[in-house]
């Protein structure tokens, strides 16, 4: 299959519109900017947010048109062509409903929050139904349609830490625009849509709700939301790695190999270590999914 898609055949992003139906009163978030370029999304809000935290307060929201230097996890680069992916970032300053910040062992959690929002919002417009690879990936049959990568805004001028949660969406790359073979869009994947301007504005919605609710249970993931389910429920439903053997290369250089049976109260991996029979948690690797022959 090969798919030619020009930059002419890409609309841009239009900030009116999206400001109108997103921006308090109408919307939940407290503001949405968007660049033509930047180096990266995240760097840049999480900049903002600790040089004047008064001007960015819970759920500012930015985004590119072109991305240059954007960070995946472990460093990695990605850049992507002008137009051609969603690459947003949001700030989150978490508060339960008593205005009490929220437990900083929960920001774990909020990677994995916007992941899942992502794929709901995703599958209730296009018909593509992504899953979630543990720690922040998203794909479709295996192949990554969209990552996500959290920070953490230090403390400043007496603001408890905020976390700025960015996702890069692979939107209409074609085969000759992917990064690597593994990776897809959803362009290739036949979505019932690649207007970029109704995508993002369902993910902000999905995002803005589902935040809502892991505010109003004081982040603990393992709280019923309205509706049923916790946040490590929902998450765990969607997640393909769960039941899987897999490898997880841990940031030491060591690694695990086992099967993937659950997620913890953070938000860790827990596996089945394959030599021992013991469980182990892990909480930040890069994770591989091994065939039955590997395993």
């Amino acid at each position: 299959m090969h798919l030619h898609y020009s930059s002419m055949e890409r609309p841009p992003l239009e900030p009116e519109r999206l400001q109108a139906s997103l921006v308090a009163p109408a919307g939940p978030l407290a503001r949405l900017d968007v660049v033509a370029e930047t180096g990266s999304t995240n760097t840049d809000l999480a900049d903002s947010a600790r040089l004047v935290p008064s001007e960015y307060p819970d759920l500012s929201v930015l985004t590119a048109e072109l991305q240059t230097a954007g960070r995946g996890r472990l460093g990695r680069s990605w850049q992507a062509p002008e137009r051609s992916s969603l690459f947003v970032s949001v700030l989150l300053r978490p508060v339960n409903p008593a205005g009490r910040p929220l437990p900083t062992q929960s920001y774990g959690w909020l990677s994995l929050l916007a992941a899942l929002s992502l794929t709901k919002s995703v599958a209730a417009r296009t018909g593509v139904e992504p899953r979630l690879k543990w720690p922040n990936d998203v794909l479709v049959d295996g192949r990554k349609l969209a990552g996500v990568l959290a920070q953490l805004v230090p403390e400043s001028s007496g603001n408890p830490p905020a976390v700025v949660v960015g996702t890069g969406l692979n939107v209409s790359l074609t085969d000759e625009d992917q990064p690597v073979p593994t990776a897809t869009s959803l362009l290739m994947e036949y979505a019932s849509t690649t207007d970029r301007n109704i995508l993002l504005q369902d993910y902000l919605l999905q995002l803005a709700g589902d935040y809502r609710a892991f505010c109003a249970v004081d982040g603990n993931a393992l709280a019923a939301w309205p509706g049923g389910g916790s946040l490590r429920d929902l998450v765990a439903a969607r997640m393909t790695t769960l039941g899987q053997h897999v490898r997880a290369e841990l940031p030491g250089g060591g690694e695990l190999t086992g099967r993937a049976v659950g997620l913890d109260a953070h938000g860790g991996l827990v596996v089945v270590d394959a030599e021992t029979g013991e469980r182990q948690t892990v909480t930040a690797a890069d994770v591989v999914h091994l065939r039955p022959a590997q395993a």
